[in-house]
């Protein structure tokens, strides 16, 4: 299959805590190497996500960071940034209307190369795979469907339900216990209308992306909803993390359209059942009504040791 690798340099520059006791770096827009763990360390506030190096390489920032793990990243960014590529391949009226995202392993925190291969091509549907690869392991892996737009129909469906207005002003905002200082939950700023970030159970919240995806590419609306769609699980935890572990490998959003302004609404639930399997799910609003919806399917076990979320991933 033919294959394309993402942003040149020419052409555009373009839960409670797991970890407790990581340390967390100082913040960052350029990243250099830690040498004792190959982690990539931050010197100063990010400018983005994502720094693009040529030849669809891209230089992950601080603000990319998991709070489970300080040498990995969230799962969000690199789902969002493989579909960004991906859309670059595509020509003509169509946009995502689903995207499946396989994290096959802890993603860690240092440069990537994308891939992007054709599955299927249509004018009017379009299924395209990417992957991100770092040091030569394939850790993420993403399948979308491109759908044709088109006039506007006679119906438009189900009447929509507006979500909870946004609260006016911003609050303080307490994180996971133990853990104060994460970059990826630095780089978003939340407005709960239900739950926390420290307290168990469904989640309703408010939630604007600060950063851009890639330095040099604005913002669009598809990237605010998939840098905050993997969120749902952990918006959303049941159990404490201290002594159970929820882990999604895999993730999937189904887009009925791009949010309108900055803020996008996530109304995250999560399911478990009798037998250690779980599902996450969050409704996507912006404040005209629904913009589609998230769901990932749970591994839920007892924690008995720190390696276990790492040898879970891994195999």
């Amino acid at each position: 299959m033919d294959s394309y690798t993402g942003d040149t340099a020419a052409g555009r520059r373009d839960r409670r805590d797991l970890i407790s006791e990581a340390q967390a770096g100082p913040s960052s827009t350029s990243m250099t190497a830690d040498r004792r763990t190959s982690r990539i360390v931050p010197s100063e506030e990010p400018a983005a996500y994502y720094l693009p190096r040529g030849n669809g390489r891209y230089e992950p920032t601080r603000a990319t960071e998991s709070p489970w793990d300080r040498t990995a990243q969230h799962g969000g960014p690199p789902a969002a940034l493989l579909a960004h590529v991906i859309d670059q391949t595509v020509e003509g009226p169509l946009r995502i209307g689903r995207i499946s995202v396989d994290i096959l392993g802890p993603i860690p925190l240092r440069e990537a190369v994308v891939e992007v291969f054709p599955i299927k091509r249509g004018r009017w549907v379009r299924l395209t795979e990417a992957r991100m690869i770092v040091d030569g392991r394939v850790a993420v892996t993403a399948r979308a469907w491109h759908i044709a737009t088109g006039d506007r129909p006679p119906a438009t469906g189900e009447e929509q339900t507006a979500p909870p207005p946004l609260p006016p002003r911003p609050t303080t905002q307490p994180f996971y216990p133990g853990l104060d200082d994460w970059g990826y939950g630095r780089s978003i700023e939340w407005r709960f209308t239900r739950g926390s970030l420290d307290s168990l159970g469904a989640a309703d919240v408010w939630a604007r992306v600060r950063l851009p995806l890639v330095d040099g590419v604005a913002l669009t609306g598809q990237d605010r909803v998939l840098i905050l769609a993997d969120s749902a699980n952990g918006l959303s935890l049941s159990l404490p993390l201290k002594q159970w572990f929820s882990i999604p490998p895999t993730m999937t959003a189904t887009l009925l359209r791009p949010p309108a302004g900055e803020w996008v609404h996530l109304a995250c639930r999560t399911y478990l059942t009798d037998d250690g399997v779980g599902l996450a799910h969050a409704d996507l609003s912006d404040p005209d009504g629904l913009i589609g919806e998230v769901a990932q399917p749970l591994l839920v076990q007892k924690r008995t040791d720190t390696g276990l979320v790492t040898a879970r991933m891994k195999g």
